[in-house]
């Protein structure tokens, strides 16, 4: 599988698991916005090159490159996600998130671990 084809498969596992939290702003990928989607492919690079080194990154980690690459974008913390104004409420250290919250970083990890080769 090419790293689109992860992505798309963790943002579609990431969107079953915000609808089952009543969190209804994830779309489809085919639907989603471009830095959606580019946001996923980035992570799953992320984890492929850590695998590649032979390394197993943590959920924390896959969090902290996302908060980086959100840093690096011109994006805050804010009380919803709203992408205009670049605010998320999960721009926090990973030991802030909510338990529910870090569940989809393990996700991530999971599926990367599953499919990467």
């Amino acid at each position: 599988m090419t790293n689109e084809e992860i992505a798309r498969v963790c943002h579609e596992a990431n969107r079953a698991y915000c609808l089952v939290l009543g969190d209804t702003s994830q779309l489809p990928w085919d639907e989603a916005p471009e830095w959606a989607r580019r946001s996923a492919i980035v992570g799953v690079g992320f984890h492929a090159e850590g695998k590649a080194h032979g390394i197993t990154l943590r959920p924390s980690a896959s969090h902290e490159s996302w908060l980086e690459e959100k840093r690096r974008e011109g994006w805050k913390h804010g009380p919803t996600k709203n992408p205009e104004t670049k605010e998320h409420p999960c721009f926090v250290p990973y030991s802030d998130l909510p338990p529910e919250q870090k569940l989809k970083d393990a996700l991530f990890v999971a599926i990367c671990g599953a499919l990467l080769p």
